[in-house]
């Protein structure tokens, strides 16, 4: 399949299944020395995959990438068996890492894939600056980082196991939450 069809696809289900309304997020899929990336403000209801936005890992990303494109490009720099990097904003993801402590998961799928999700501190005015070498650095060791008040990045070798990654995340932060308002202590 045509990684850019892929791409589309999956951004559009980020879309369709309440982890990113409908300009947010963004995703790319390396090609050899490219890479693939939405464009700045891509609407995920509409986006077509002529739209996409190819960059080069040796220059500045092009002309109307995403304003995260730099990090991907850093990511996959830093983490060479990376093919996708997936940004989100999935509400329980963000709801509850907004403490700023590293997300523990309490169901058991979310231990299995992830027993710690670290989360960044970076102030919005020093977004830009320095969150692809905090995001790529953090991503060079585990599958998955959330940039605190911001967002979920997830670097993986294929598509659908960064899609996984984000959905079987947003669950278990949506479980730790509901568990919270049942009076539940951890597992």
């Amino acid at each position: 399949m045509d990684p850019r069809l892929e791409l589309t696809r999956h951004y559009r289900w980020l879309r369709q299944y309440g982890l990113n309304d409908s300009h947010s997020g963004n995703l790319s899929v390396r090609c050899e020395n490219d890479y693939w990336i939405t464009p700045s403000g891509a609407c995920a209801d509409t986006l077509e995959a002529d739209a996409l936005i190819r960059c080069s890992m040796d220059a500045d990303p092009a002309s109307g990438a995403s304003l995260d494109a730099p990090l991907h490009r850093l990511v996959y720099r830093k983490n060479p068996r990376a093919t996708v990097v997936m940004h989100s904003h999935g509400a329980h993801s963000v709801a509850m890492t907004l403490g700023g402590d590293d997300f523990v998961p309490v169901d058991f799928e979310g231990q299995y894939y992830f027993p710690r999700i670290p989360v960044l501190n970076i102030a919005y005015a020093d977004y830009l600056d320095k969150a692809p070498a905090a995001v790529a650095e953090v991503l060079a060791e585990h599958p998955v980082v959330v940039v605190r008040g911001h967002g979920v990045y997830v670097a993986a070798e294929t598509m659908n196991l960064a899609y996984k990654w984000t959905c079987s995340f947003e669950l278990s932060a949506k479980t730790a939450w509901l568990a919270g308002q049942a009076g539940q202590t951890p597992l």
